[in-house]
């Protein structure tokens, strides 16, 4: 929804950026609005008496939308992309330039396709693999991870099978997976409820950093995007580090719960190295370690305390 306010003969139009607004869960503690304004009119609008005001109103409505901590006015840094800041319930905003036009843009369209790497399961008969990866059509080099995740490392562990003789030195159960050059990056996508959290993990490197005439044909790694690897704060190419766009993860997030059935999981995302707008999606986990997710405590809580408030009001609206 777009509203323009009153236009003077010095200023372009004030225009609210709002997405559509439902009443939020019971976990909801105050509607957060963001705000990318010239430092003039940030001393003229953010007065005392509308910031006052607007705790005042939001505890008038605190019944309808379950809100303790009121309104919250954030300021938008307009320099980094907005998946990175927030998430807003409103976005107040009276900037020109050409770069927050585009930092606008890429928010709040759906930019990017997901996808899924072509794959293949594998039972038994490490001899039959060359086989049954050609019948697949499957591209080298091909990344081996174990059907079976059942929390131990050897779970875990990777490996890169890169010419078609390494194939029958594998060791199934496996699932054979087309290898995705991207920039070495990974985002670990949490997904508590409706709520979304993303970090950055170092993962495999891309495969033209390999000397592959040095081994059998087969690299091995260890658990790769564990918190351990954590790329938060690493120097690297802002092309290859920037989150995915925080709709196409909403759009996405809920139509894995719709199809899942589930609440609680993570998705591992790359991006294609070179292409800005192609996601794949190449991991999802159910349940798992919230303990590596910023912020998990209030989060999970929030999450949990929402389904008791769903629960109480399905029982009064059926009595």
């Amino acid at each position: 929804m777009r509203v323009h306010g009153e236009v003077s003969d010095d200023e372009a139009a004030t225009v609210v950026e709002s997405v559509p607004l439902s009443p939020p869960p019971a976990s909801a503690q105050r509607l957060v609005v963001g705000y990318a304004l010239t430092k003039k009119k940030v001393r003229s609008f953010l007065q005392p008496k509308l910031l006052a005001l607007a705790r005042c109103a939001a505890e008038a409505a605190s019944i309808q939308f379950h809100m303790k901590k009121g309104i919250h006015f954030e300021s938008i840094d307009e320099t980094r992309p907005l998946s990175e800041q927030g998430p807003f319930d409103i976005i107040l905003h009276k900037l020109t330039s050409k770069e927050w036009q585009q930092v606008l843009e890429d928010n709040l369209t759906n930019r990017g396709e997901v996808c899924t790497p072509r794959q293949l399961v594998i039972m038994k008969d490490p001899s039959s693999i060359p086989d049954a990866v050609a019948k697949a059509g499957l591209t080298l080099p091909l990344v081996a991870k174990p059907l079976v995740v059942d929390g131990t490392s050897k779970s875990h562990e990777l490996s890169l099978a890169y010419v078609e003789a390494s194939l029958p030195l594998l060791d199934p159960p496996l699932v054979l997976q087309e290898f995705v050059n991207h920039g070495g990056i990974l985002f670990k996508v949490y997904i508590v409820g409706e709520t979304i959290r993303v970090v950055r993990r170092f993962s495999l490197p891309d495969v033209n950093t390999y000397d592959l005439g040095n081994n059998d044909g087969i690299f091995r790694f260890p658990r790769v995007s564990c918190a351990t690897n954590n790329a938060e704060d690493a120097d690297v190419d802002p092309c290859i580090a920037e989150l995915p766009p925080k709709p196409l993860l909403e759009k996405l997030g809920k139509e894995l719960r719709r199809r899942l059935g589930l609440r609680l999981f993570n998705i591992d995302m790359i991006r294609e190295h070179g292409r800005k707008d192609r996601y794949y999606v190449i991991d999802i986990n159910y349940f798992p370690g919230y303990g590596k997710m910023p912020g998990y405590e209030h989060i999970f809580t929030d999450f949990l305390l929402s389904l008791v408030q769903s629960k109480y009001e399905r029982l009064l609206s059926a009595s």
